[in-house]
């Protein structure tokens, strides 16, 4: 539901027309997302004839995730926003690549220009806009990322871009965080990329470690009472944790952090800064932030 945030009461959304501009979110599933109300909130907010949809597409059989990327062009949509579990497989059926997108071997975020669909990634970019909202500096860090598929794959080539001094990656398969700490090493060569597995590498990786960031889906609802750690290890007062999981808003492993004296920050912030960096490249115009932090706020607390 989206919200007039001075009277507190819900904004009746226009019907959507023929006159329309659509904007849909690939994934599955997309049910939980709160993208829809804060991108809508945001149309409202600007008094823009666009609206943003859920487009739940399976990855079976493995010819629909195409199918869907064409249907983008097809059905004369403005652009689309990609989630898991097909961050990686729409690759094939883009006509470009921005540049992030192509060394982050990912894409969240579709553009439509002149009938071309363009691949790019606003998730390092959010990521990082956050944490420096959140007044953590990168530069000179050493992180130790949880996880290698897409999402993780963005967290490390904007901490490496914004000027992570070391890297390391720790992930169930060994294999999967050589290949991405290879890939970003040959981006980055300043930075220095290490790698291990998950969980037994954890302590080892966490020793010189000043931030932590949780790029697993473990711990999210609805099964909350997981966590990717190692509970013998602790946390120093001065670490950064950080978990792109946002519901539940505090997760099991910022709980502990929390415990240990570190801070703790939660996904939502990386998601409305990717939603708004998205926002800008779809429409032109700038994003109502605060009005997209708002809902998202309401949508999670709501939980």
């Amino acid at each position: 539901m989206t919200i007039n945030q001075s009277t507190n009461q819900p904004i009746k959304l226009p019907e959507i027309t023929a006159h329309t501009r659509l904007i849909g979110l690939i994934g599955w599933p997309v049910g939980h997302s709160i993208s829809p109300v804060m991108h809508n909130a945001a149309f409202a907010r600007l008094g823009m004839d666009w609206r943003y949809v859920t487009l739940p597409v399976s990855a079976h059989p493995s010819e629909r995730v195409g199918e869907a990327v064409r249907g983008v062009r097809a059905l004369g949509l403005k652009g689309a926003n990609v989630t898991v579990p097909h961050k990686q497989a729409v690759l094939p059926f883009l006509d470009s690549l921005t540049p992030a997108a192509r060394a982050i071997g990912a894409v969240n975020t579709i553009l439509v220009v002149d009938d071309e669909l363009i691949g790019d990634n606003t998730d390092a970019l959010g990521f990082i806009a956050d944490l420096h909202e959140q007044g953590v500096a990168v530069t000179g860090m050493s992180a130790l990322v949880l996880g290698a598929g897409g999402s993780a794959r963005a967290v490390v080539y904007g901490l490496a871009d914004a000027g992570a001094k070391a890297i390391t990656v720790l992930n169930r398969s060994r294999s999967r965080a050589d290949l991405l700490a290879g890939e970003m090493a040959e981006f980055f060569p300043a930075c220095v990329f290490r790698t291990g597995a998950l969980p037994e590498d954890i302590p080892d990786a966490n020793a010189d470690a000043d931030l932590v960031v949780n790029c697993t889906s473990v711990g999210m609802a609805p099964c909350p009472e997981e966590m990717p750690w190692d509970e013998e290890t602790e946390f120093a007062p001065e670490q950064v944790v950080y978990d792109l999981i946002y519901r539940p808003a505090v997760t099991r492993l910022l709980q502990m952090a929390a415990a240990d004296g570190a801070v703790a920050i939660g996904g939502l912030g990386m998601l409305i800064w990717q939603g708004a960096l998205a926002f800008q490249r779809w429409t032109g115009q700038k994003p109502p932030v605060e009005i997209m932090r708002a809902v998202a706020l309401r949508e999670v607390e709501g939980d």
